[in-house]
């Protein structure tokens, strides 16, 4: 045989080698199944002493909840105290109204109401200035009563009053636009005497704070007097020739308030402990917010709007004695007060005057030049017309903070899509600080100026600010939707704390179930701008448990494990108590009643726990 050929291997070194093959791969599995029976046991001992700690944290939880939610009641006793403060208020402001004597009713004495209507109606032959600066009053009287509907408490305010103040706003919205277009009636009267020398026609112009009345009446009838422009003003409108023969006479009336807008119910309040926190709702509670006017003194006095800026169109009336099929151009100086880089113009139909719908169709050719803020378009027939912003256009919000500034001072920093708004809180007044377009700093008649939450909120949605979502806003913007009583208790508790911790948002929070909230929280007793994640503890709260969480923001996956060496609490104010120092516990239990109940009501209005 040859050297090189291999040994025949024999049968029974076959079976030798299965069998030590055999012996290797049950050795193997022995040793798999000895580690994974001590692994198992390790994570068993792991979970029972976890388990173990758990129960340990829950008993103790449970053992000092009483305390803890007797302690809290004392500190949610400047809520009752805000509201008392408030009621008290309202009673020397009426108080006051009597003691003025100035021979205007009280909006909440029917009596006095039906009385100054009354008499108002059997005045006649006013002019147009008189019926201008009557409806100073009439406007005021309006406004207080939309504020008593918002402001007063649903305990405070019975239906029968609810009803009573919602006819005489009605009553006077109704009679001053009657007044109206009576002392318009009056002008045209006069219309030969009022004749233009160039023209032969008539033009007359009205401006006042609240209204801008632009007048014209074909009196000449010369075809080649197509297209008018009022004098010294962007304000204008072509008619066809047929139109131009005819004894015509065009208003443009151009209201710096809503008359057009139907009355929306009194909001009803979340309650808890016999606390009231109300979800402020909008005056104006629509599903699109209606601006009033083409034309507002601001558009006339600020010509400082950014080129990005939507434009809002407010309402213009056109009146005519004899109308036609023809179509009109107008144009119209535009208000860039807001974000929205589209917008669209409604024509508003002869059932609008009924409470039912706005129209599209008759308006054409519709053209908007940013640079010289001017919207021009077409009409088939005339009417009111109006630019409408989609009321939710800035929700879901990107990210929220609330921030201590000072001794019963706050900024809260609300940002969206489109926009970054500063709202600095003080005591019992809110203030626009700071709006940024697309991180530009964008000026807006609102900034500086300090005013209480409601009027506040009105302000900033008639300006096309809209951070405030309303009861059916959650089926127009996809939301992170919390259980509403959960999220009532988080914002009264942060609303306590808010004097000495910042409040964050966090990504977590979409992750944590509709019944828990998670937002960052970090003390802060001064200035700094330091908005570095590592410092921020990452708190989650049930509305009857907070715990701080393991996990960081930073983190990759959602986790509800607790945090090493912490414990629940029943109370976001035990659960920061934990790290807190004495300076900034001293803080919280000094703060103003009407400073928190400020904070807690803006909390409410912007809803940052669902929106966000």
């Amino acid at each position: 045989m040859s050297a090189s050929k291999k040994k025949k291997v024999t049968k029974a070194e076959k079976l030798k080698m299965l069998q030590e093959e055999e012996e290797r791969r049950l050795k193997e599995e022995e040793e798999a199944r000895l580690k994974y029976e001590k692994e198992e046991m390790e994570r068993f001992e792991t979970e029972r002493i976890e388990k173990e700690k758990w129960q340990q944290l829950e008993a103790k939880d449970l053992e000092r909840r009483k305390e803890e939610l007797e302690e809290l009641h004392l500190l949610e006793a400047c809520y009752p105290e805000a509201e008392k403060l408030k009621r008290e208020n309202r009673l020397l402001s009426r108080w006051n109204h009597y003691i003025q004597c100035d021979g205007s009713p009280d909006p909440l004495v029917p009596q006095e109401m039906n009385t100054f209507i009354s008499l108002w109606k059997e005045e006649t032959n006013e002019t147009f200035e008189e019926v201008i600066e009557k409806s100073k009053l009439v406007l005021n009287l309006i406004e207080k009563l939309k504020l008593i509907l918002l402001e007063t408490p649903p305990y405070d305010l019975q239906d029968k009053k609810v009803k009573q103040y919602q006819g005489s706003i009605q009553e006077l919205q109704e009679l001053l636009h009657f007044k109206f277009n009576v002392a318009t009636e009056l002008l045209l009267r006069q219309a030969s005497t009022l004749a233009d020398l160039d023209s032969g026609n008539m033009e007359k112009i009205i401006q006042h704070e609240n209204i801008t009345l632009y007048l014209w009446a074909n009196l000449k009838k010369n075809p080649r007097y197509r297209s008018i422009r009022f004098s010294e003003t962007k304000i204008g409108f072509e008619i066809p020739r047929i139109l131009a023969t005819c004894d015509i006479a065009l208003r443009l009336l151009h209201t710096h308030y809503d008359h057009v807008t139907p009355l929306c119910p009194v909001p009803r309040p979340l309650k808890v402990e016999q606390h009231t926190s109300t979800i402020i709702e909008s005056v104006k509670d629509q599903d699109k917010d209606i601006a009033e006017e083409s034309i507002s003194k601001e558009d006339q006095e600020e010509s400082k709007q950014p080129e990005s800026g939507s434009i809002v169109v407010h309402e213009e009336e056109v009146k005519v004695e004899e109308e036609g099929d023809a179509k009109v151009q107008m144009s119209a100086v535009a208000e860039s007060e807001t974000i929205k880089s589209e917008v669209e113009m409604k024509l508003l139909s002869e059932t609008v005057s009924a409470g039912k719908h706005w129209r599209t169709d008759g308006i054409s050719h519709v053209i908007y030049n940013s640079e010289d803020k001017l919207v021009t378009f077409n009409l088939e027939t005339f009417g009111p017309v109006t630019l409408i912003q989609d009321a939710h256009i800035n929700m879901p919000y990107q990210s929220w903070e609330l921030r201590p500034l000072a001794v019963n001072k706050v900024l809260l920093t609300v940002t969206t899509v489109f926009t970054e708004l500063q709202i600095q809180i003080k005591e019992n007044l809110c203030m626009l600080a700071s709006v940024k377009l697309k991180n530009k700093e964008h000026e807006s008649i609102l900034k500086g100026r300090w005013m209480p939450p409601i009027p506040f909120i009105i302000a900033l949605k008639e300006v096309g600010l809209n951070i405030f979502p309303t009861g059916h806003s959650h089926f127009y913007v996809l939301i992170n939707n919390k259980a509403p009583l959960v999220e009532l208790k988080a914002y009264r508790q942060m609303a306590l704390l808010s004097s000495a911790f910042a409040f964050s948002w966090s990504k977590w929070n979409i992750s944590c179930g509709s019944s828990k909230v998670v937002f960052q929280v970090k003390e802060h007793l001064n200035q700094e701008l330091d908005t570095e994640y590592p410092d921020w503890a990452l708190l989650m709260f049930s509305g009857d448990r907070a715990q701080t969480l393991k996990i960081s923001e930073y983190s990759e996956t959602f986790s509800e494990a607790l945090k090493e060496e912490t414990e629940f609490h029943s109370t976001l104010y035990h659960m920061v108590k934990d790290f807190a120092s004495g300076d900034a516990i001293e803080k919280i239990r000094s703060s103003n009643c009407q400073f928190v109940d400020c904070v807690c009501q803006m909390l409410l209005s912007t809803r940052l726990l669902s929106y966000s």
